[in-house]
């Protein structure tokens, strides 16, 4: 599972520069022709200079498009990080290489399960090198800079594209092929790598603890996205029930609403135990956590009916799936939306 490579470099400089984990699970920034992949230390050795930021160390965790990625693999991740984090020669920072396509949730994934002060950086390409003018040598080591940077500490888990530094829990991707696809609607970039500085606009964390702790065995319960639009029948969302669903995220039009079709086929699902969360298809906005109303007559056993404020359907699955490892009330669920 893992492959590790230090750079050369003299060892005086080595030892004072911090060190910096690559870990590398494939994505657009390491895809060649015909389905020939860079490894991790390939992509590392062929960006002249880096190991003057860092001393890099190198791990081939996976080599797979993004949308191969898992949540059984997720854990692995967030869990081989922690080790990272915790080994007596711990390392000073974290990079994630990874597939454009589903990086904001594994992000978002890891910030919430991630136990370190240090930074984590996850970065790809929208241009694999086999393009003209691929865009993931600069994107490594713009991450591997913002990695091994001081003031990068206490900011959780980073997505860096671009020149563009974003917070895990703010950030989505709103386009298929530019340069410039992630963005954060209503928040913005944290930060930006201008010409080699490294500049913040935003302040640290309070806390660096995790929001969801990592338990040995654990595995994560089945969370379905159901997309609402004109016509849509109960159809998907009994099928998703059906098939063991604890939670189901609308991605609903507006502010949290469904057709009739749906309505009824999620309050039967809340009967029968599911967690159901809306947040919207429009890409922007928020639908409030908890509405009373909807809950008034909840117990143990019943489902609830829920808001996810302002992350995306897609990231609003990530944050119901652990919120779900344990035996949770509405208003504690809704107590995480609020706060991660």
């Amino acid at each position: 599972m893992s492959l590790a490579l230090i750079l050369g470099a003299p060892l005086d400089a080595q030892t004072s520069r911090p060190r910096v984990q690559v870990i590398a699970t494939g994505g657009t920034i390491s895809n060649l022709r015909d389905s020939a992949r860079l490894t991790g230390e390939e992509l590392v050795r062929a960006i002249p200079g880096l190991d003057s930021i860092a001393r890099i160390s190198v791990e081939q965790f996976s080599n797979v498009s993004s949308g191969s990625i898992t949540t059984v693999q997720w854990v692995a991740l967030a869990r081989r990080i922690n080790e990272l984090f915790r080994a007596g020669d711990s390392v000073d920072g974290v990079v994630v290489t990874h597939g454009t396509d589903t990086m904001e949730e594994t992000a978002y994934f890891l910030d919430l399960t991630v136990d370190s002060c240090q930074p984590v950086v996850v970065t790809g390409a929208m241009r694999n090198p086999a393009m003209i003018a691929p865009d993931g040598p600069a994107n490594l080591y713009n991450a591997v800079s913002v990695a091994a940077s001081r003031d990068a500490k206490r900011r959780g888990v980073m997505l860096l594209l671009n020149d563009e530094i974003f917070a895990a829990r703010d950030v989505a991707k709103t386009n298929t092929v530019r340069l410039n696809a992630f963005t954060a609607p209503g928040r913005g970039p944290i930060g930006t790598v201008d010409a080699g500085d490294i500049v913040f606009s935003r302040s640290t964390r309070d806390s660096c603890a995790p929001a969801f702790q990592l338990s040995p065995g654990m595995s994560l319960p089945r969370v379905d996205i159901i997309y609402s639009y004109v016509g849509a029948d109960s159809v998907l969302i009994d099928a998703a029930v059906a098939a063991g669903a604890r939670g189901i995220v609308m991605a609903s039009v507006g502010r949290g609403g469904s057709t009739p079709g749906q309505s009824r086929a999620l309050a039967r699902a809340v009967q029968r135990g599911v967690f159901v969360v809306a947040s919207s298809r429009t890409g922007n906005g928020r639908v409030p956590a908890l509405n009373s109303a909807d809950n008034r007559d909840w117990k143990p056993g019943k489902g609830a009916f829920l808001g996810s404020e302002d992350l995306n359907p897609q990231k609003a699955r990530v944050l119901l799936m652990l919120a779900l490892m344990r035996s949770p009330t509405p208003a504690e669920i809704a107590e995480k939306f609020r706060k991660f």
